[in-house]
């Protein structure tokens, strides 16, 4: 019988471009688009500009671009910076485990452009990919896992599974056999990153390295893909082994493998909870800022009328890179409850300019911060117990001697029962056009879009990410 690792290989190895359902291949685009404009919008974030020029250092020349520059480095320099690059502003897309595709995408992008791969190779790594990284989050513990009907918040979490769909997505642009990239994958599961998340949580203002570095996973995953390719021998068995392999030294209370292997290629799963996120914040606040957008939308109400706002949330925000209040850098607006719904109510479009400096420590937004406060929703671990997709949320807005409200259940990017939640392909692209403004030209933003649109015809991926280096830089 195949071990858990050799049925991902076949899986990574085996499954054509022609048996992708056409909703997985859609899916992957919209996951390639939005990844690329999130990586323009950080090009000038201190993070973004900091992977630039680590990705510059440790690139040498080579053919790789790093994405919003003219740089081309080697493949190992522009997936570094390119995975720092797409998770900068922490707008990138959501899925269980929480955020992949910074993590297992810039490989691809990477590989994709020096080996002159198709359309087709890519759209089949990202979906592999993200479809591993789903199931191996269903397999392990969850930051909004229920137990007993209560949130039972891991003690020990983060997304270092992404290891190995990130090294599949490179293995399968080497063309690796099933056998290669089983040894590929079993170096993976020996190398990733430790799971530091809760320290991210538990400590503020927060680490700028947040819940995990990107460039740092897509460097293992880059080492494990090549180390396999060059002939070293992986741990076939590491995701058997419940005493001695992944799960006990990654530290997840929950193990069920089964959840990673069962009906693999027949039934896909990644697509059904692929959330994306319409502003540049922890996504816990995006359905606040939904009710919130709402309300001064809907009463025009401007910043200096507000006397204060209560925010009813979900329940696992009650530590202290969500409470902090102390905003040192740009950084720490990614995260913090008040300071997210004072950037709100100042009516800027969601995008880079939410961490703009002058946005972030504006005497406006700095006065308002101090009037929001929030609690628990009390429905919080009844809804979400309900359906997974629940952030059941209030909003109350004092202004003008009155109290406006709002109220969501699901917020705007996620697959839900309600189906005005999920961003369309048009939605994605008008974020991607904002995203992208000022950093390339009108024109290649149009052509960025028709070729993602269309990548299943695009014969070479090197013509796109020529596209996304023409920069004002």
């Amino acid at each position: 019988m195949k071990t858990n690792i050799e049925q991902l290989a076949d899986f990574a190895a085996a499954t054509p471009f022609a048996d992708l359902p056409e909703v997985i291949v859609d899916e992957s685009k919209r996951l390639l688009l939005d990844s690329l404009g999130c990586a323009l919008a950080g090009v000038d974030n201190p993070k973004g500009r900091i992977g630039i020029d680590y990705g510059r250092l440790m690139g040498g020349s080579g053919n790789a671009t790093i994405i919003g520059t003219t740089d081309k480095v080697s493949p190992f320099g522009a997936a570094f910076a390119n995975g720092e690059l797409i998770n900068t502003l922490d707008m990138d897309a959501v899925l269980p485990p929480g955020h992949v595709t910074p993590y297992v995408l810039p490989g691809a992008l990477a590989l994709a452009e020096t080996a002159g791969s198709s359309g087709k190779e890519l759209i089949r790594s990202i979906a592999v990919s993200h479809e591993i990284s789903w199931r191996m989050g269903k397999a392990m513990d969850y930051l909004r896992d229920m137990q007993d009907g209560m949130l039972s918040t891991p003690p020990v979490f983060g997304y270092s599974s992404t290891i190995f769909g990130a090294t599949a997505a490179i293995g399968m642009l080497q063309r690796q056999s099933t056998e290669t990239l089983s040894h590929s994958l079993g170096i993976a599961g020996s190398i990733p990153p430790v799971q530091s998340m809760m320290s991210h949580f538990h400590h503020a203002p927060s680490t700028t390295i947040k819940y995990l570095m990107a460039g740092v996973l897509v460097q293992a995953a880059m080492t494990a893909a090549y180390m396999g390719q060059m002939g070293h021998r992986g741990d076939v068995n590491i995701l058997d082994d419940a005493e001695y392999g992944f799960s006990r030294f990654i530290g997840t209370r929950r193990w069920e493998p089964a959840n990673i292997t069962a009906d693999l290629g027949k039934r896909w799963g990644f697509n059904t909870e692929q959330s994306y996120k319409p502003y540049p914040h922890c996504r816990i606040l995006h359905a606040p800022l939904d009710c919130l957008a709402e309300i001064i939308g809907k009463h025009d109400i401007l910043p200096d009328e507000i006397d204060g706002v209560n925010v009813l949330v979900e329940g696992f925000v009650q530590k202290p890179t969500w409470l902090n209040k102390d905003i040192r850098h740009v950084h720490d607006a990614q995260f913090s409850i008040a300071h997210g719904i004072a950037v709100g109510a100042q009516r800027i479009p969601p995008g880079r300019d939410w961490q703009d400096p002058a946005n972030v420590f504006s005497p406006s937004v700095m006065n308002l911060m101090n009037k929001v406060t929030h609690q628990v929703h009390p429905n919080y671990e009844k809804e979400l117990a309900a359906h997974g997709a629940a952030r059941p949320t209030k909003v109350e807005v004092h202004a003008r001697g009155t109290t406006f409200t709002a109220e969501r259940q699901y917020p705007r990017g996620s697959p839900s029962p309600d189906p005005t939640t999920r961003m369309t392909n048009e939605d994605l692209i008008l974020k991607f056009r904002h995203n992208a403004d000022g950093v390339l030209t009108s024109s290649a933003v149009d052509d960025v879009v028709d070729a993602v649109t269309n990548l299943e015809r695009v014969p070479n991926f090197s013509t796109v990410m020529r596209l996304v280096a023409r920069s004002r830089f």
